[in-house]
């Protein structure tokens, strides 16, 4: 072999030695790719869906699909890192979780994470990015609701169930609400006597929505304590107190620590009939001596006062916070709440307010003496009085602890029915078809 033959051989060796390992080191590198970080992982159990939130510091570029026999959710994610935070949300779905059985996390191949979600049953997710908003930074939110959405009119044919703890038997049928018989009056003989109004035969409906839930914690007291909590633990004793009245049942629009979007609360209390809606909260200011109850109703023409307004507009902000899907739009509700006059309904709601209004009166100070009005979406059910209460300020400390007190949130509880029996005694309800009659 001639020698420039025999070198030119080697050169070509060496390189080809050198490409092997350039193209070791860039699968090497591939491997160990450093990607960014989950910042942190959640996870909200409920029975109306549960939901898995990924934080990260940029959007994460991500792919889903679904895998049968067993039934299994299967989340790619790219340019993300293994890091402790993935590995530790296994261990964060409980057992008692309705929809997730459990979850899988590993490198499925260079530059991409898989999350392997076993099912308990068939499901239909929403997955979908959500932009950096008050505490949080980029967040990947999977929604998982069953196939088969819930009726929420099982709860009202269900026993009536103390969630405290108690429970109370179902009546055997439902309780009689009588409208107040006419004055008497003296009529000519020769003249029909007016005809009798008719007896309403069925259960007064009570729709309790505990406020914010889940990602959305509300307000902070300075203590630590959350308005979401505060929020859930008043509203499960008001449920109770109404499920002992004879002629009332209660329905929970969240009753657990979930989100629940502000028109998604509406369409729920619409679809149980339910003739009340009371929206809890507790209040916080940027000093710590504001204190006292409020109530407040919708208004079409724009707020009552400065505080108001601000107050609606911080509160129509937890969409934002709570995280909803707004890539999703719901054309009947969107007509519903923007095409119906809500007048009728806004004056009922003010004289309901104001029974409220007048009952927590006797609990705690009242920081307005009228039930003040601002456009809250939360409140637009077209066909339903609808308030919002703020049982204190959880940004005054001494509120705060009264707030986080068993006895006091009895007390509210129980100011609140006080006030929908003084407006049911002023305003029955009208027949209609019977709901959870059967």
């Amino acid at each position: 072999m001639p020698h420039s033959a025999g070198r030119s051989l080697r050169i070509s060796a060496v390189r080809f030695l050198r490409l092997i390992a350039l193209a070791l080191a860039a699968f090497a590198a591939a491997c160990t790719f450093a990607g960014d970080k989950i910042l942190a992982s959640r996870v909200w159990p409920a029975q109306e869906y549960t939901r898995v939130t990924l934080e990260s510091a940029k959007p994460i570029p991500h792919q889903f699909f679904f895998v049968s026999d067993p039934q299994r959710l299967v989340v790619d994610l790219e340019g993300v890192d293994l890091d402790g935070e993935l590995k530790a949300l296994p261990a964060k779905v409980g057992d008692s979780d309705p929809y997730i059985q459990s979850v899988r996390v590993a490198v499925n191949r260079p530059n991409v994470v898989r999350v392997v979600f076993d099912l308990r049953t068939e499901v239909k997710p929403s997955v979908f990015p959500l932009a950096p908003v008050g505490e949080y930074k980029h967040r990947l939110v999977l929604d998982i609701y069953p196939a088969k959405p819930l009726d929420p009119l099982l709860a009202l044919l269900a026993p009536k169930a103390d969630p405290i703890g108690e429970i109370a038997s179902a009546p055997s049928e439902p309780a009689k609400v009588e409208v107040p018989p006419l004055p008497v009056v003296k009529m000519d003989p020769a003249k029909p006597a007016p005809k009798a109004k008719p007896k309403v035969e069925r259960l007064v409906i009570v729709a309790i929505d505990a406020g914010h839930g889940g990602e959305d914690s509300g307000a902070r007291g300075r203590r630590g304590t959350r308005e979401k909590d505060v929020t859930l633990a008043i509203a499960r004793r008001l449920k109770s107190r109404i499920d002992q009245e004879p002629n009332m049942r209660a329905v929970l629009v969240r009753d657990a620590d979930y989100y629940v979007a502000l028109g998604d609360r509406v369409a729920k209390s619409r679809r149980v009939q339910a003739d009340l809606f009371v929206s809890i909260h507790a209040d916080a200011w940027v000093r710590p001596d504001a204190r006292g109850s409020s109530v407040f109703a919708l208004s079409e023409r724009g707020a009552t006062s400065t505080a108001a307004r601000m107050l609606a507009q911080r509160e129509n902000q937890s969409d934002l916070i709570g995280g909803v899907n707004f890539g999703v739009k719901d054309p009947v509700l969107a007509r519903t709440l923007l095409d119906l006059s809500l007048t009728a309904t806004i004056n009922d709601s003010l004289k309901l307010g104001k029974a409220v209004l007048a009952e927590l009166g006797d609990v705690n100070d009242l920081h307005k003496t009228s039930v003040e009005q601002a456009g809250f979406a939360v409140l637009k059910a077209p066909d339903i009085p609808s308030i919002l209460v703020e049982t204190a300020f959880i940004s005054n400390p001494e509120e705060e602890k009264r707030l986080k007190d068993s006895a006091y949130q009895e007390k509210i509880a129980s100011a609140i029915l006080g006030g929908i029996k003084r407006y049911l005694a002023q305003n029955p309800p009208l027949a209609r078809s019977k709901v959870a009659a059967n």
